[in-house]
């Protein structure tokens, strides 16, 4: 018995194939496992773990365009909102990123207003959101409050229905000016299908699916707010080389007038053609012994025809003839394709 026992305390060395498992790994082992260095700089390339949960995020900036247009459709709010509240109202570009969509459907604040935007041309929508705080300078100016005023005090109760059709309209605003901040780039016009309240009703895209996010700065005197549109990458991607532009004057050779121009160019080139009467072959000694005034025979055929070719290619064959003191060639039937006479040869 004493000798089976010692043999079953023995030790085993593993054998090949199998797995050690060590139980000593150091903090700086783990966040390399896990991809967690805190030490590493905002936006760079990170691995392990969460280098495989990020993979699927594809920055904005792969998208230059983007930039273009957020920062248009800022401008043409400030104008617009100027307009509608006669009021000073600066709109001011935030930030651009990516995101999915069910991250900033849970980040948007429970007392928020979206607005479901419909892109005609895309078939498909994006998101428009405005926090409470811009709601509520917003309501309060259309609704004759005091310019320059104090800071709104915000209550903490659902929206009524005139607060609510207030704000349908500045967001029904704000699309067309994201509408006309796109004309240069793409014909895409959006239109406010419907509002909500509640951010899990305004699902247009599943949560997982990526989605370009930009947040503006809304500033009225001493009160304003922030909005927010984000966009789905299915949404942009019928545009999405368009976007991929680093300038709107950046064609890339695909536009129509670049064919255009190119058609015209062509047509305007010029040609060189020659006619070939006819042809003789001749041996090299014969050639050799060619001298100015010596005389070259050709057999004489009255269905002899000049051949007009460009280069190497028969384009047309026509009958020799005078106008005037000029050499002339009517041509005889269709211009001949090009191998024709290769295949009349044969």
């Amino acid at each position: 018995m004493s000798d089976i026992e010692a043999q079953d305390e023995t030790p085993q060395s593993p054998t090949e194939g199998d797995v050690e498992w060590s139980n000593d790994l150091r903090a700086d082992e783990v966040n390399d496992l896990l991809g967690f260095d805190l030490s590493a700089e905002e936006g760079e390339d990170r691995a392990g773990l969460r280098a495989l949960i990020n993979s699927v995020l594809v920055s904005h900036r792969r998208l230059p365009m983007l930039d273009v247009i957020f920062d248009r459709a800022a401008r043409q709010m400030t104008t617009s909102l100027r307009q509608l509240t006669n009021d000073n109202v600066e709109v001011a570009l935030d930030d651009i990123s990516s995101t999915r969509f069910g991250d900033f459907v849970h980040s948007v604040e429970t007392r928020s207003v979206i607005g479901v935007l419909k892109a005609e041309e895309l078939g498909n929508y994006c998101l428009l959101a405005v926090d409470m705080p811009l709601v509520y300078s917003v309501v309060d100016l259309l609704l004759g409050g005091r310019r320059g005023g104090a800071v709104l005090a915000i209550e903490d109760r659902n929206f009524t229905q005139i607060e609510l059709g207030l704000v349908q309209r500045v967001i029904a605003l704000m699309a067309e000016d994201l509408t006309v901040a796109f004309k240069p780039v793409a014909d895409v016009s959006f239109s406010l299908e419907r509002i909500e309240t509640t951010p899990r009703f305004a699902a247009i895209a599943q949560e997982a699916s990526v989605c370009t996010l930009a947040k503006f700065r809304i500033d009225m005197e001493e009160r304003g707010g922030r909005a927010a549109i984000l966009a789905p990458h299915g949404t942009l991607e019928p545009i999405y080389k368009t976007l991929l532009r680093d300038f709107i004057g950046d064609v890339r050779g695909s536009e129509e007038a670049w064919r255009d121009h190119l058609a015209e160019e062509i047509a305007a080139a010029t040609l060189d053609l020659k006619v070939v009467l006819a042809e003789k072959e001749i041996t090299i000694d014969e050639l050799g012994r060619l001298a100015p005034g010596a005389t070259i025979r050709f057999p004489a055929s009255a269905t002899n025809k000049a051949e007009i070719r460009a280069g190497e290619t028969v384009i047309a064959n026509g009958d020799v003839g005078r106008t005037g003191k000029t050499i002339a060639i009517r041509l005889s039937g269709d211009p001949a394709p090009a191998g024709a006479a290769d295949d009349e040869a044969a």
